[in-house]
């Protein structure tokens, strides 16, 4: 059934309001074929500030794939290669993300109390779990859980002990409970990141290889903005795919030059990503300074160098020059103003001194 466009709307909006969630969980990068499914489970202390009070984002690599939100109140597909799937498995994940929202509920409160945080407090919290497995590109695969509150991890799961550690202080009483021995509840969602959870991701990527495995060649281009003795170099990588990137800038394709400032990883209408990465330097002769990049298209990294703008003598000494003939061609059309200007005041205060000739001519012409 064709999604109301308000449903769309509410798409859009989500995925750009979560990118600080991704950002604040997500694993490290990866630049080859691996592969990560990952869901993230939120749960707010009050509705609105454009968030539900529960949600459920569902992704394959950087793909939305579902999601679920009390506004919404059912399991929306969101993969063009996912919404094939019965309706009813959407029905089944609905009946199971209904069953999640009063245990985030419970979750909220219970973390704001550990924290001191009342009731009364103004401002919002979250509470943030996020399970991520991953399937590596030579067979191996990796599992995760973490535990947010305020975009702060609070505590994980060590998925081959399947022990639980605090990250705060605040979350030791509930590792040692959840540690215990006729507890251990590291056990249950440990087996299901290195198993069930990898089968699942194996399965979708079978279904959506051809969006996940897309490779697009990335276009790189290279500014510099020179101010005083600084110069603030600038690396636009744009139009890749997957979103998976690294860029940096080098000296001499040896050393990284440290980074002053980096957008986010971006998308393009056409479903392609960009980046900027922005260094500042201090030219000396012999550096050279290249921007590095890596991704998944690229059999070898690119290294795209900068080239320093090239001040000719020649053209310095020619500027000076025309600049001294204009500064000299003012000068000289403000004198030749000033004097023509002086010239016509010293004539008029000519004829306004012949009142007294006037009056002598007169006076003669009575007398004739």
């Amino acid at each position: 059934m064709p999604l109301p466009g308000k449903f769309m709307f509410y798409i859009r909006y989500m995925e750009k309001s979560f990118t600080l969630t991704l950002i604040l969980l997500s694993m490290p990068g990866v630049y080859s074929d691996s592969h990560s499914l990952r869901y993230v489970y939120t749960g707010v202390t009050t509705p609105g500030y454009g968030m539900s009070e529960f949600s459920k984002f569902g992704y394959v690599d950087d793909q939305l794939l579902e999601f679920y939100t009390t506004d919404i109140g059912r399991t929306v597909p969101v993969a063009s290669w996912w919404k094939k799937e019965n309706p009813e498995l959407w029905e089944k994940k609905t009946r199971t993300s209904k069953a999640n929202v009063a245990l985030f509920r419970h979750e909220v409160k219970f973390m704001m109390k550990r924290f001191n945080h009342t009731e009364g407090a103004i401002g919002l919290h979250v509470v943030q779990v996020m399970h991520t497995c991953g399937l590596r590109d030579d067979g191996s695969t990796v599992g995760d859980e973490q535990f947010q509150y305020d975009g702060r991890e609070y505590m994980y799961l060590d998925v081959q002990t399947a022990t639980y550690f605090p990250s705060m202080a605040e979350a030791q009483i509930t590792t040692e409970r959840w540690n215990r021995p006729d507890i251990r509840a590291g056990v249950g969602i440990s087996n299901y990141l290195v198993n069930e959870c990898i089968e699942r991701l194996r399965r979708y990527i079978v279904k959506g290889r051809e969006d996940l495995e897309r490779r697009v060649r990335p276009g790189v281009k290279v500014t510099g903005l020179e101010s005083g003795k600084v110069t603030k170099l600038h690396c636009w990588v744009y139009g890749f795919h997957p979103r998976a990137v690294d860029v940096k800038w080098m000296k001499n394709k040896v050393d990284d030059v440290p980074t002053y400032d980096a957008t986010r990883i971006l998308p393009n209408p056409d479903g392609t990503y960009q980046i900027r990465v922005t260094a500042e330097v201090i030219p000396q002769e012999g550096n050279s300074y290249s921007c590095y990049v890596d991704h998944s298209s690229l059999e070898e990294p690119l290294y795209v160098k900068w080239e320093p703008r090239q001040h000719s003598a020649p053209a310095v000494i020619i500027s000076v020059v025309v600049f001294i003939i204009l500064l000299l061609s003012f000068v000289i059309a403000g004198v030749l103003i000033y004097k023509k200007k002086n010239d016509t005041y010293t004539a008029a205060r000519t004829l306004d001194t012949s009142p007294d000739t006037s009056h002598q001519v007169n006076e003669e012409a009575c007398s004739l």
